[in-house]
């Protein structure tokens, strides 16, 4: 019985081992950019900061808000109409965001330039498209590998297939005979790569199962919402992040500094985004600081009659993976098991793919040395 049962394990290690080498070796390729854009984007403020020092500035926005719409316009194309402002949380730029006329390219989402003003006297410190620059070229790579259409259900899959490598690498990891604690020996393997995948990829592999779930759940917002009894599929943001795919409209009866002072009255923090009316909306969007997201008051460009925030809503479990993913405001403990979480999986793709072409020369070496054997013993006889 005992015998039987040491056979069964023996069949399924030898299954799961398969299972988690080809994983490994089909798509290191994937894992590897994925894997280090995740870690990049824990911290993607800084990152930008350090990318762009251009736009860094140690002063407060106290201008008006005409006083940014204005050096904004001087700066931007004809074609161009301003969308929304985007005020920093303290010291920093403030971001003008403008739209043009034209919408671009039917099913893509709409380029937008953007200007990064002085909050002292308004002069551009930078001009980028939306789609543009370092930070943003690492999200387009994380979430999608910048292929359209096909690229976010791919990342998808690769997350459904790192949670069965996370699911197979603890179970080759644990001992085959012996107590939990021989896990944790070093000289496991005979090589130093194949030591490095088995201790690391133990402590890693917890968090790298719930970000590869997070991470499928975001690429899979239809199927994981209707598992969760959520309408999945809704994405947006304020209407200070850019208004979507909108045109702004180019004559407004407000002006920015009136709708402002209209929405004030409702305002439950700083100032965080204004943005302009639109064709889908003729009222101007004002966000203020709250705690757990922003609050936005509505002012309606005709009348300039105001309409306060929406209460804040209960946080939705996409919301939440969302934030297990990506770690805002989940503290600096999470968001460092993130880092690694990105760190360690790109290595363990390496020292797999070391151990696999290893394990080939072993065998190549093996087979002529039998062969030599065989050789010598025809000769002798």
């Amino acid at each position: 019985m005992a015998r039987d049962s040491s056979e069964t394990k023996a069949r399924l290690r030898k299954l799961w081992f398969q299972v988690h080498k080809w994983i490994g070796l089909v798509l290191a390729i994937l894992i590897v950019p994925i894997s280090l854009t995740g870690s990049a984007l824990v911290w993607h403020d800084w990152v930008d900061e350090a990318v762009n020092p251009e736009r860094k500035v140690s002063a407060e926005a106290t201008q008006p808000a005409a006083f940014y719409a204005q050096a904004a316009r001087a700066a931007l194309a004809p074609k161009e109409a301003l969308l929304s402002l985007t005020y920093p949380d303290g010291q920093g730029a403030v971001l003008a965001t403008a739209a043009r006329e034209s919408r671009g390219a039917a099913g893509g989402r709409p380029v937008r330039t953007q200007l990064y003003l002085d909050p002292t006297d308004g002069h551009v410190l930078d001009r980028a498209a939306s789609n543009a620059g370092f930070v943003r070229v690492m999200h387009r790579l994380h979430g999608s590998l910048m292929v359209p259409g096909l690229g976010r259900p791919i990342v998808g899959w690769v997350g459904v297939a790192m949670m069965l490598s996370a699911f197979t690498g603890l179970w080759l990891w644990w001992p085959f005979r012996g107590g939990f604690t021989r896990g944790f020996r070093w000289q496991r393997s005979p090589t130093t790569s194949g030591n490095l995948h088995h201790q690391f990829g133990f402590w890693i592999a917890l968090p790298l199962f719930a970000l590869s779930l997070t991470g499928a759940w975001i690429s899979f917002p239809a199927f994981f919402g209707a598992l969760s009894g959520e309408q999945g599929g809704q994405r947006g943001g304020p209407g200070g992040a850019g208004g979507g795919g909108a045109t702004p409209l180019l004559e407004t009866q407000l002006g920015p500094d009136q709708a402002l002072a209209a929405a004030t009255p409702f305002a439950t923090g700083a100032l965080r985004s204004i943005a302009w009316p639109t064709e889908r909306e003729a009222s101007w969007t004002i966000g203020f600081a709250r705690e757990g997201g922003n609050a936005e008051a509505k002012v309606d460009d005709a009348s300039g009659q105001a309409a306060a925030p929406e209460p804040p809503r209960p946080e939705t479990t996409a919301r939440l993976m969302r934030r297990i993913h990506d770690g805002t405001g989940t503290g600096a403990v999470w968001q460092i098991i993130i880092f690694l979480g990105g760190l360690i999986p790109a290595g363990l793709a390496v020292t797999g793919v070391i151990m696999w072409l290893d394990q080939r020369k072993r065998r190549k070496k093996a087979e002529r040395n039998r062969m030599s054997r065989e050789e010598a013993a025809a000769a002798a006889a």
